[in-house]
């Protein structure tokens, strides 16, 4: 073991002595993110550095070198490694199964009851407080940028999840260039989910036949393109991921704990007039579509009708 160990390390160096093995940071560029991020497959494995373990969700190459997706698996924190810095073996979810991630991933209280069409998955959190997230859906209207100030006038490090639609990042960079600097600065503390690339819709059609139950959606393209896309403009995507319309059957809700992403639902979509409660998870839409539920969260925060503190989508469960 050592020596395989020292031979991990030793690949890690063969770079030159410059190598850095701390989490690795994209910079954005113009060159398309199919050119950038490619060899993206699904995995799942036990990687360890000499000093901490992590999980390896994705494999990837990006700007002509290896890298990994991977799960801190008590905190469900992730972040972007450099393959040569870990060794990694392939894992089931049978042999995590007591860890934090694969817990939360496979809760026990959702096999007691069948899914649910609409708004599967984590639907409420643990504890007190509110967890905020936002939903990017594809649109041309500009970003309510008025909203994260709001969030950002609460204090440093103010948690928000945005599930981000790749198709609405393709057409809003500088959008997302702004959020990622909030981020950097300490204004807000990010976590960017998946909302799928295309976020397929047709009006007037029920959920059954609508989203992603439609048919000729590839689930796959639809998940692994916003990851390499989010991964391209400079961030790394989460655990978690939102169903357009939060709308999945059970074998959805199957495929998407396969390729190890946890369902995020809301049980305060608050356009719809769902009110918080301690532990919820709300919804808005700061997008531009739906400026009405922005408009009751200010009333919420301003009030304070929103239960505190708000927290990061990670401690939810």
């Amino acid at each position: 073991m050592l020596l395989l160990w020292a031979s991990v390390a030793g690949a890690a160096t063969a770079y030159g002595e410059e190598i850095s093995c701390a989490p690795v940071e994209i910079t954005p560029g113009p060159t398309p993110a199919d050119e950038r991020v490619r060899d993206y497959p699904p995995v799942f494995e036990a990687c360890d550095n000499g000093d901490e373990s992590r999980l390896a969700i994705r494999r990837m190459n990006v700007d002509g070198e290896a890298l990994l997706l991977t799960v801190d698996p008590q905190s469900l924190q992730t972040s972007l490694e450099r393959a040569a810095c870990w060794r990694c073996e392939e894992t089931s979810d049978a042999a995590q199964a007591e860890t934090r991630y694969l817990k939360a991933l496979h809760p026990t209280q959702d096999s007691a009851r069948p899914p649910a069409l609409v708004n599967a998955g984590l639907i409420q959190g643990a504890g007190d407080g509110a967890f905020v997230t936002g939903d990017l859906c594809p649109t041309h209207k500009p970003l309510d940028r008025a909203f994260f100030e709001k969030l950002a006038a609460q204090g440093p490090h103010t948690p928000v999840a945005l599930a981000v639609s790749g198709a609405w990042l393709a057409h809003h960079r500088a959008d997302f260039a702004w959020l990622r600097e909030k981020a950097r600065t300490g204004a807000l503390a990010i976590t960017w989910a998946s909302h799928s690339y295309s976020h397929p819709y047709v009006a007037g059609l029920p959920d059954r036949q609508n989203y992603f139950l439609r048919p000729g959606v590839d689930v796959d393209r639809e998940i692994f393109e916003t990851e390499k896309l989010i991964i391209a403009e400079g961030a790394t995507p989460s655990v978690f991921f939102r169903f357009p319309g939060l709308v999945a059957d059970s074998a959805l809700l199957e495929h998407i704990r396969d390729r190890h992403l946890i369902p995020l639902g809301a049980d305060s979509w608050l356009a719809l007039g769902l009110r918080p409660r301690p532990g919820s998870i709300v919804l808005v839409h700061p997008n531009g579509n739906e400026p009405v539920g922005i408009k009751l969260f200010s009333r919420l925060m301003d009030t304070g009708a929103m239960p505190r503190p708000l927290r990061p989508l990670n401690e939810a469960r």
